[in-house]
């Protein structure tokens, strides 16, 4: 391809004039067209797309070589044709969430810690409670244990914080022999790109061991073959009475069933999700009246500046692509994120 070449650039999003001139700015070569809806004779001109989940058929994009999504999980779009075209490359906005994720997670370790869905319950009936010690009394989280089911830039970020705060922290990884990070997104400052905080990381077969040694485990791993059913029974009978389980990854990472039976049973002290098999949850779910266990509505990954930052990543991949670089946030599709 000619370095004078037009790249015609197809943006299925409704991004501001703003973020649309900072990336037309980044080229002269880079002919940038905002539809929503493409029309198809923008399909057969586009190089470029970047998309949530609107997504041409092979046939109508023969000149297509790389789709730049929107969200960090692909799972949503599985069995879609041009997923399957070899010749097209596909990044996704892994790591843009790794900040305000780290924060929900401390936000929900502190919440179930110092019981606050209690004191609001107790607030609720304007009560002020008579075994107020026994009921509210805190372990501090310094000198505590995190295990970080997945470590990819968010786990790293949430690595870094928890560090600060004095827990050890540990890890699973599905290449423990290469620690470091590398051809991902990372805001400056962030995360722990050569993987030297974790005291020890696990392979996935390991994961009973690390779990029994936690006493927060977050799940921040891609949905796959091998990840559904990651959290069930046997994991979760093997953790301690008074850990923490807390999902960010994917509905179907973690049995719901076998949750809510230990919930219940005290088999663990409290969860946090954030995801779930079927979204909404359905009002009918045993989930929403399960003990210690504080429900959101998939917002985790959500920030107010979501669309900036992720313009951000795709400013980052589209120098990348003008210089014949390696691109940041490639799917792969044999690992399936």
């Amino acid at each position: 391809m000619s370095s004078s070449e037009p790249i015609h650039v197809v943006v299925a999003m409704e991004f501001s004039d703003e973020i649309i001139d900072q990336l037309r700015d980044i080229s002269p070569r880079l002919h940038i067209e905002r539809l929503p809806q493409p029309p198809e004779r923008a399909w057969a001109q586009a190089e470029i797309l970047y998309t949530l989940n609107t997504l041409p058929l092979p046939e109508q994009a023969p000149r297509l070589r790389w789709i730049q999504f929107h969200t960090a999980g692909m799972d949503h779009l599985r069995g879609h044709a041009i997923l399957s075209a070899n010749d097209i490359t596909l990044t996704t906005t892994s790591g843009l969430h790794a900040v305000n994720m780290t924060e929900y997670c401390l936000g929900m370790m502190l919440a179930l810690n110092y019981k606050i869905p209690e004191m609001l319950r107790f607030q609720g009936r304007s009560e002020w409670s008579k075994d107020r010690y026994k009921v509210f009394t805190p372990l501090p989280l310094r000198g505590r244990t995190l295990g970080v089911v997945g470590y990819g830039a968010i786990g790293r970020e949430l690595a870094r914080a928890a560090d600060a705060l004095g827990m050890t922290v540990l890890a699973m990884k599905r290449d423990v022999m290469h620690p470091a990070e590398t051809g991902s997104y990372r805001e400056p400052g962030t995360g722990d790109p050569a993987g030297e905080i974790p005291a020890r990381i696990y392979p996935p077969a390991a994961l009973k061991s690390m779990a029994a040694a936690c006493d927060v485990l977050v799940l921040i791993t891609p949905l796959t073959d091998q990840t559904r059913g990651l959290i069930d029974s046997e994991v979760l009978r093997g953790m301690k009475k008074t850990a923490l389980l807390i999902d960010v990854a994917r509905g179907g990472v973690v049995d719901e069933m076998a949750l809510l039976t230990a919930l219940k049973e005290g088999w663990i002290a409290g969860a946090a999700l954030d995801v779930f098999e079927t979204e909404p949850l359905p009002p009918e779910s045993p989930l929403w009246s399960a003990p210690n266990l504080i429900i959101s509505p998939h917002i985790a990954g959500y920030r107010a500046d979501y669309h900036a930052r992720a313009a951000d990543v795709f400013a980052a991949n589209l120098r990348r692509y003008l210089d014949d670089e390696p691109l940041l946030n490639v799917f792969a599709r044999e690992l399936g994120y």
